[in-house]
């Protein structure tokens, strides 16, 4: 069983929160990332589209591009008018050999308003899901054609959220599935039942923990994602309330194979990008042993 370990930059710039951004330059974080032991990170918001002006930089730390986020609005639109839109990362991905580009729905999603309580985050009915389920399918069939899977990351706030709409979601469609214990366990999801029933659609694994405390004690009518994640709510595996060695067992017996990235937005101020990345790695790889994979170089 082999796997990589990544991690995504978004510890050091938050995409959402410009506050909860540690003021580093690309080839920093790079160079921090390389220091904690990690061979992919995902792409944000400095990286440059464009493997011209990447490759050299990447080829520097010797880091490769092991996925990164699209903001799809497929739900409310066109699939030709998304194929326009993810055409570019699409390319650039390709040229980049990353796996696989992370869809997010962000049609409709409140993840990235702060006034927002999360109680209020949207709903679909089955009938609805179904549908969608139905344009995601045809949406992922054509990225695959052109040569870059899509994953799809159910998220915090969005219209797949819960355990119950991407059980759903995984019967109306074929989409690959990108999973995220961390925000299926902050859904009240049961992260070891979501491995069980769609471990044979799982291409991407993002290793994201949650501090329980600070989860329970949210007021959901009141607060919003934004402010769970200042607040502290999620971190890295290591530091958190996880069983991801539990976890990762659960992906091995299943054979899962690929990238394992950890992704934690937190204050950087309160905890420090290099060192948590560095924690989050030696617990991935006292996991990993455990479970019997082969970290890549």
């Amino acid at each position: 069983m082999k796997a990589r370990l990544g991690i995504a930059p978004i510890a050091w710039w938050n995409d959402d929160l410009a506050e909860l951004s540690d003021d580093v330059s690309l080839e920093e974080c790079l160079r921090q990332a390389l220091v904690a032991g990690y061979t992919g990170m995902e792409t944000g918001r400095r990286f440059p589209m464009d493997m011209g002006a990447l490759g050299p930089v990447l080829a520097k730390y010797g880091i490769s591009v092991c996925g990164g986020w699209f903001s799809g609005l497929l739900l409310d639109g066109d699939i030709e008018v998304e194929k326009e839109r993810i055409a570019q990362q699409l390319a650039f991905f390709k040229a980049a050999g990353a796996p696989c580009i992370v869809y997010g729905e962000t049609a409709r999603s409140i993840q990235g308003v702060k006034s927002a309580p999360l109680a209020t985050k949207p709903k679909l009915t089955e009938a609805e899901i179904a549908a969608y389920g139905r344009m995601m399918s045809d949406f992922a069939d054509w990225c695959a054609g052109q040569g870059m899977p899509v994953s799809y990351h159910h998220h915090m706030a969005a219209v797949i959220e819960t355990e119950a709409e991407l059980d759903l979601l995984m019967q109306h469609s074929s989409v690959p599935l990108l999973f995220d214990a961390g925000h299926m366990a902050f859904a009240g999801g049961d992260v070891m039942r979501v491995i069980e029933n769609h471990h044979a659609r799982i291409t991407h694994v993002h290793t994201k923990d949650i501090r329980r405390p600070v989860i329970d004690a949210l007021d959901r009518t009141r607060e919003s994602f934004l402010d769970a994640v200042v607040k502290g709510a999620f971190t890295v595996p290591g530091d958190g309330s996880l069983d991801f060695e539990a976890i990762v067992k659960a992906l091995a017996a299943k054979g899962y194979e690929g990238w394992f990235v950890v992704e934690a937005e937190q204050d950087p101020r309160v905890s420090p990008p290099l060192e948590m990345a560095k924690k989050g790695h030696a617990e991935l790889l006292r996991v990993m042993a455990a479970a019997g994979y082969e970290v890549m170089p």
